[in-house]
């Protein structure tokens, strides 16, 4: 009995380099890219163990719990870390990297996530790479959600350890994932005696085994499935154009918000201001006396595959999160959100407009 999915010639090196160099031309970037067999967390605890030890000074940027993982890791490999906490309805600021600099001159590792998709919030990418530059620091970049959502340019913003998955705005699968490496960046892994090695976290194996020995055999069998997965999110983007998928991101967020506000009863965007909302997902604050979870169980009862959650945690009780990402950065999507969770709103007595909410998801998709 054969199956398309169980009967497939084996993935060869060659096309192993070639979906990496589709990651590449995805993030325009000239730096080492490795694909990584395994969710995106494999490939961001490894780049921390690799290039951050004892010596370390590291400034850990928390504006969500992804910020806060970041921070535990880098105290578990002997880093000194200075955490910048910023309130998660807002993003951090170049000032207060610049700050925290001015503080602690000897810092020399930065770790920062691009977009917290459970939270909602974006961070200024560019221009806090300007003031990691200023101070030669290490910079390391946590893009999953962002990625194909909104811009992601390692090279230009100088970030030197850059990871994506492929599961959120890339619209792909969650069992593999990518890191970008600047050359300063596998100098510093390579000086730190406590980097991993002979071990799956290790970045600096398959340096060895896969990038300088000219990625002509691979060091173990691949992923098969998720790596053909991966490279049909990469066509698809380039045939729809990168450009394009960005702004159905953007649209999609722009909508999500404007109609949440006219839909009323007490819904109110999470994140303040605008400029600090994510493309790739929308929060939203639920209103005095409702329970999140409670509201978003009730809309998921009409239409369990609307891409609706309660925040993580104690946001549970106060966050509803819109996931606006991949085949549901769509208008069909964000409407249907909007009217699930009207319905539910409704059925708590507040009161709703479905209509308005509609009207200002059709002018803000415009």
């Amino acid at each position: 009995m054969t199956h398309p999915f169980l009967d497939l010639p084996p993935l060869t090196a060659e096309g192993f380099a070639a979906v990496e160099d589709g990651v590449a031309r995805l993030l325009d970037t000239r730096q080492d890219v490795l694909i990584t067999q395994g969710e995106a967390l494999l490939p961001l605890e490894g780049a921390i163990r690799a290039a951050a030890g004892p010596g370390t000074v590291a400034l850990n940027v928390v504006t969500g719990p992804y910020g806060q993982t970041f921070g535990d890791w880098l105290r578990d490999s002997g880093a000194t870390v200075h955490d910048i906490s910023v309130p998660f309805h807002t993003a951090v600021t170049a000032a207060q990297i610049r700050e925290a600099f001015a503080e602690h001159p000897e810092i020399d590792f930065v770790s920062l996530v691009h977009a917290e998709a459970a939270t909602g919030n974006t961070n200024p990418v560019a221009e806090i790479g300007e003031a990691v530059r200023e101070q030669g620091a290490l910079f390391y970049l946590d893009a999953v959600a962002s990625v194909g959502a909104e811009p992601v340019l390692p090279d230009a913003w100088g970030v030197d350890l850059c990871v994506i998955g492929a599961q959120k705005a890339m619209g792909g699968p969650a069992g593999v994932s990518a890191i970008s490496v600047s050359e300063r960046a596998w100098a510093r892994m390579a000086a730190n005696p406590h980097a991993p090695r002979r071990s799956y976290l290790s970045l600096l194996d398959w340096k060895e085994r896969w990038i300088d020995a000219g990625r002509r055999a691979l060091p173990h069998a691949p992923a098969q499935l998720e790596m053909l997965a991966l490279e049909a999110c990469l066509e698809r983007i380039e045939s729809a154009g990168l450009d394009e998928v960005m702004a159905r991101h953007r649209r999609a967020a722009l909508a999500t918000r404007a109609g949440a506000v006219a839909l009323g009863g007490g819904l109110e965007p999470y994140v303040y201001e605008e400029r600090d909302a994510a493309p790739v997902a929308t929060t939203l604050r639920v209103p005095s006396g409702a329970v999140a979870s409670e509201l978003v169980a009730r809309a998921l009862a009409s239409d369990p595959a609307l891409p609706l959650a309660a925040g993580g945690g104690a946001l549970a009780k106060e966050m509803i999160r819109v996931n606006h990402y991949g085949a549901d950065a769509a208008p069909g999507a964000v409407r249907g959100s909007l009217a699930a969770l009207g319905a539910a709103l409704g059925e708590q007595g507040l009161t709703v407009d479905l209509e308005a909410a509609h009207r200002a998801v059709e002018n803000a998709w415009r």
